[in-house]
Order: structure tokens, then C-alpha cells, then sequence
């Protein structure tokens, strides 16, 4: 079930969506610390987690999924957001540097398309970096977040996830140790359970979050197996003598080897030539 950007605007607006979006944030932060002339795309729903880089990229885009519906952004400036189909998006090959995917690739049907299709607009030294909820996570068990809903991913699945679609990760992180609550007395804490969570507890942490680069070369394949001529014995039956005679003799005594050769000789002798008339 995938929740729509009415939900996912709810979400963000409150309190827990915000100390969600600022955590994860700091993580992202980390991976693209400089992103200076470079054309940055968002999609899924990543608006809450693209302002940081608006005053230093090129150019910043936001694609929303048609199944979900989108909402303008950023409010009081000029529209960023577009709606698009998740296999189809309207920009030409190596056209964006970084791509961040969040809320969108634990919902996806099409999966190896979607995958492909980010390939394709990325430059070739382009990153990609995809958020999900975390397998594990107290986070993917609750449906009171968007985090709780659609396919979750461990670090591990996520990284296997890329190499199959022709992306070599790079590095990884996670975020969101803090229990999914709106207990203003731990979210007060919520720095302090990442800080501890990030050290002893990794495997609980509520999203994983992996960024990989484009890969331009074929993996290589299963090497062929080198065939191996196997030696078939072939029994020659004895030849019939043509006069009728069963006796036995120099063809009926010798072995089926020698007459094998005798007639293989015989079939290879010259026709006479045709007298003249």
C-alpha cells in the first residue's frame, strides 16, 4: 500500500516528521557535502529532504510518481515539482549528477525499469543515493509513519539491489534510531539516540540509506566450459563374403578392425576407366 502526498505532507508536518526529515538530512548531508553546479533530482517524495541543497546546486528537481499525486514546492517560490510515471521520465540520457530516491523504491511494481530509467538520465559520474525503511526497524512495523508501509530493505538487500541494476555502491549509512513516537520527552533526544543508535545498535536503525555510481562496464560472465572429446568405440560387424561362402577364412578369422581397413581400402580404390568402343 502505497500512502499518498496528502499522508506524506501530514507526516512531514509534524513533529516526528520533523525530527525524521532532520536526521536523515545530516546523513544525506555527509554524501553530498558539495553539490556546487550540479543538477540534483529528487524522486518519489524528497522534497523534505532537498532545500539543503537549493542555494548551491544548478539546478534542483523534484519528480512525484502519478500513483502518489504531488503538491507544489517549495512554498513562496517558483514550482519545482513535476508529476511523472515512474519508468518514463521526461529527461534526456546524462542529463541530472545526483539522484536521491526516497518513499519510492519500497513501493515500485516496476522496479527494474525504474532502476534503469535513473541510469539513463544519470552522468556518468553521476550518484545515486536511495532511502528505505529498514527491515529490522521498529520504524517498518509502524503504520503511524510513512516508514511503515511498502517493501522494507536491509543495508545488504538494498546494496544487492544496485549491483543488479548496474550500480556499483560506494558507501552506506543509516538513520532514525529513535522509536517512532510523538513523545515530545524522547523526540527532545532524538540526537542522542542516533548518536548512541549509530554505534551499538546499526541493525535498528529506521531507514537504510546506500548511494552508488553509475556503471559503465559489463559484468563479467560464467566462463564457458571447455568440451572434452570422449572416445566412443564402434564395433564393424564382419562382412559377408560375396560368393556365399560361410566358411570361415582369411575375413571370417582376422579381426573386425582388419576388415574395417580392408574395406575402407577397397571403397578407396580408382573405378577402372571405361574401355574404348
Amino acid at each position: 500500500m502505497r500512502q499518498d502526498v496528502v499522508d506524506l505532507h501530514r507526516f512531514y508536518a509534524g513533529s516526528l516528521g520533523q525530527a525524521a526529515r532532520r536526521l536523515i538530512r545530516r546523513r544525506l548531508r555527509v554524501m553530498w557535502s558539495d553539490v556546487r553546479g550540479m543538477r540534483v533530482l529528487g524522486f518519489g517524495y524528497a522534497t523534505p529532504y532537498l532545500r539543503p541543497f537549493m542555494g548551491e546546486a544548478e539546478r534542483v528537481l523534484a519528480f512525484m510518481p502519478g500513483q502518489q499525486g504531488c503538491v507544489p514546492w517549495p512554498a513562496g517560490d517558483p514550482n519545482h515539482v513535476a508529476l511523472t510515471e515512474e519508468t518514463m521520465l521526461p529527461l534526456p540520457d546524462s542529463s541530472v549528477d545526483r539522484i536521491l530516491l526516497v518513499h519510492l523504491v519500497e513501493h515500485s511494481d516496476s522496479m527494474r525499469r525504474l532502476m534503469r530509467e535513473c541510469w539513463r538520465v544519470l552522468t556518468p559520474n553521476g550518484r545515486i543515493v536511495v532511502v528505505t525503511p529498514n527491515r529490522s526497524s521498529l520504524w517498518s512495523w509502524s503504520e503511524n509513519t510513512p516508514f511503515g508501509f511498502g517493501h522494507p530493505y536491509s543495508v545488504s538487500q538494498l546494496q544487492n539491489l544496485m549491483r543488479e541494476n548496474m550500480f556499483l555502491p560506494v558507501q552506506h549509512s543509516r538513520a532514525l534510531f529513535l522509536p517512532p513516537t510523538q513523545s515530545r520527552f524522547l523526540l527532545r533526544w532524538s540526537q542522542a539516540f542516533e548518536n548512541i543508535g549509530s554505534r551499538l545498535f546499526k541493525a535498528f536503525a529506521g531507514v537504510s540509506i546506500v548511494e552508488a555510481g553509475k556503471q559503465l562496464y559489463a559484468s563479467t560472465g560464467t566462463p564457458a566450459r571447455k568440451r572434452r572429446l570422449v572416445h566412443i568405440p564402434v564395433t564393424v560387424p564382419p562382412l559377408r563374403p560375396a560368393d556365399g561362402n560361410h566358411s570361415t577364412g582369411n575375413h571370417s578369422s582376422g579381426n573386425h578392425a582388419d576388415i574395417a581397413c580392408e574395406t575402407a581400402l577397397t571403397c578407396a580404390e580408382p573405378l577402372p576407366a571405361n574401355p574404348k568402343s
